[in-house]
């Protein structure tokens, strides 16, 4: 018998000694074996599906974020915009406003000192109307104070009063 080549009767038992091992595994190991393979598989193929499915969802509020921000730019620039308008629409109503008021101050200023002008004038009239009268008397009686000048004086004043009679008509 050599080293390299078995006998008959080893390898009948070294068989049937593997039926037995290759039995009970086939029977009992390999299904047990297989269920934990197959649980194992089940539970990675979960955590992908559960991982796609976060993904999905964290996208989905990632968008939704980005439309929220997007919103509440467009809602910031729109009140901005209105808030601008407003302001503008402000700034011109009281311009126009003050023009108005500065207006009818300057109207009323305007005519307060026309009037005044008017007052001066005819207080000026009249302070020169009695200044004459006062001084035309004050000749008149300087130049009439003899009878002789007021003959003279009177026959002059119808004279005229007759020439100017004729040079009317």
């Amino acid at each position: 018998m050599s080293i390299l080549l078995p006998d008959a009767g080893l390898l009948f038992w070294m068989l049937v000694a593997f039926g037995i091992v290759f039995f009970i595994l086939a029977r009992y190991g390999f299904p047990a074996i297989t269920s934990m393979i197959d649980e194992r598989k089940r539970f990675i193929d979960d955590s992908l599906k559960n991982a796609k499915e976060a993904n999905e969802r964290l996208a989905n509020i990632k968008a939704e974020g980005e439309a929220i921000l997007n919103a509440a730019r467009e809602e910031q620039t729109k009140i901005l915009r209105e808030a601008a308008a407003t302001r503008e629409q402000l700034i011109k109503e009281a311009r126009e406003q003050a023009e108005a008021e500065g207006s009818k101050m300057l109207a009323e200023t305007k005519r307060l000192i026309e009037q005044e002008k008017e007052d001066a004038l005819l207080q000026i009239r009249n302070s020169v109307a009695e200044l004459s009268l006062s001084i035309a008397e004050k000749i008149l009686r300087n130049e009439l104070s003899g009878d002789e000048a007021q003959q003279a004086y009177a026959n002059k004043m119808i004279d005229e009063a007759v020439a100017q009679k004729n040079t009317g008509q």
